[in-house]
């Protein structure tokens, strides 16, 4: 026999009643978190593909829009192309005169569809700062301007918002050469 007395027997069902019970409400709340695990990861993968819906209409109706502000500028280039083929029955000063109108009309349109779509010009002036960011130097010429600087633009450039489309093809300034001889060199020096 041991010391240890042993628990009555009554006690011992109501003890069992009593684990069964935690137990039952232990996995219970061990569902009800699976469950709420569960839907948790159904949201996150539907607001995934909600996102993932919402880019895809982003520039799906980017590019409708930029194409609606460019069909008027093919209407106009339509109707300067007819306006050409029907130069023989008009004189040739007012066919050249509609032709150019119509073409002004076209750039027009252009130039204001690519503000609406945040299409910016890069066109440096005379003597402004080359920069590599937004210009391409093609060429280096000797000019009395500041090194470095924008002397000619050959093509503009275009950007849209931050980013440059094209860089702005330019001749870029360097310093005059020295005509008098090499300062260094003392083959110049009047030896009397």
């Amino acid at each position: 026999m041991s010391d240890t007395p042993s628990p009555p027997a009554e006690t011992a069902p109501a003890e069992e009643k009593t684990l069964d019970r935690l137990l039952a409400e232990a996995q219970a709340r061990v569902e009800e978190q699976k469950d709420a695990w569960l839907r948790a990861m159904a949201e996150a993968e539907n607001a995934r593909k909600r996102a993932q819906a919402d880019v895809q209409a982003a520039h799906k109706f980017a590019v409708e829009r930029m194409a609606d502000s460019l069909l008027p500028v093919m209407d106009s280039l339509e109707a300067a192309l007819d306006a050409a083929e029907g130069a023989p029955r008009a004189s040739a000063g007012e066919a050249h005169k509609a032709l150019r109108d119509g073409i002004e009309l076209t750039l027009k349109q252009l130039r204001a569809a690519f503000q609406r779509a945040n299409l910016t010009e890069i066109v440096p002036a005379a003597g402004e700062r080359f920069d590599p960011h937004k210009h391409q130097a093609m060429a280096a010429v000797e000019s009395p301007a500041e090194p470095n600087t924008v002397v000619a633009v050959m093509l503009k450039g275009y950007g849209l918002h931050d980013l440059i489309l094209v860089p702005a093809l330019v001749t870029v300034a360097k310093a005059l050469e020295n005509k008098d001889g090499n300062p260094i060199s003392d083959s110049n020096l009047n030896t009397n």
